[in-house]
């Protein structure tokens, strides 16, 4: 299954349920998902083994070329984004210019849209990279992924494609000190046979409790929400959601559910 794909450098405006009106950059190849894990409810489907041995990423000038042309239409439209979104095809930050990417993205922003936010939407592998973690750190909104609390269920869902340690993403978390967004989606279902559930009160807890280290300033939370390249996975009711949420905020951490 190809999944949903990005076929443009520059894509938008699109309305996105977390971020507004959102212009994305997508900085992955234009054919295929590539990314570092194969999450079981990504849209874009699963990463093809070929492609991983030799992908095809848009260059940097190309990708700052897309986007001040964008802009300028945007702005002489009246139609300026609330956000410009690094997200697309899997995983932005693989992208090996990522931190000059977002020095232009930032340049761009201040010269044509002073009042857009710049955002990421990660999955929080590539924190470890001291460069990647410099650039994580200029955004606006630095959204990261945790969709589990125990290793096993990090690996039941987001499927690593990569060698990632769980334990290791959790620590490097923790160092943007209170300065990130984290993303979680929660579902239950079935996949390859196995029954996946991440909303079981011990899966809850264990959950809470990186959070509770972690410390962002907001936690996003949200279902599934559309086509998935396989299994059998629930759309969770969003009063179950409020339900996590309202423990996350007796934390005295903020958070929203999004449907």
């Amino acid at each position: 299954m190809a999944g949903f794909l990005f076929h443009d450098v520059i894509f938008g405006p699109v309305r996105s349920r977390r971020l507004g009106l959102s212009l994305g950059v997508n900085l992955l190849p234009s054919h295929a998902k590539y990314c570092s894990f194969n999450c079981i409810y990504c849209e874009c489907g699963w990463t093809p083994e070929d492609l991983c041995k030799n992908p095809e990423f848009p260059s940097r000038e190309i990708v700052s070329q897309y986007l001040e042309y964008r802009l300028q239409e945007l702005a002489q439209e009246n139609y300026l984004p609330e956000a410009i979104t690094f997200a697309g095809n899997g995983e932005p930050t693989l992208h090996p210019e990522f931190p000059g990417i977002v020095d232009d993205t930032l340049a761009l922003r201040d010269r044509y849209a002073p009042g857009t936010q710049v955002a990421v939407l990660s999955n929080a592998s590539m924190v470890h990279d001291p460069g990647v973690f410099k650039a994580l750190e200029k955004l606006d909104a630095n959204i990261q992924k945790l969709d589990a609390g125990f290793e096993k269920t990090f690996l039941l869902i987001n499927n690593p494609v990569i060698p990632v340690k769980y334990s290791e993403l959790i620590l490097n978390l923790k160092k943007f000190n209170g300065q990130v967004i984290i993303q979680s989606l929660f579902l239950r279902g079935y996949h390859k046979g196995k029954a996946i559930d991440n909303t079981l009160k011990e899966d809850v807890d264990a959950w809470l409790q990186q959070i509770r280290e972690i410390n962002p300033k907001l936690v996003m939370i949200y279902p599934v929400s559309r086509a998935t390249p396989g299994g059998k996975l629930e759309i969770i009711p969003i009063f179950e959601l409020e339900l996590i949420a309202n423990r996350v905020n007796k934390l005295g951490i903020k958070t929203k559910v999004y449907n």
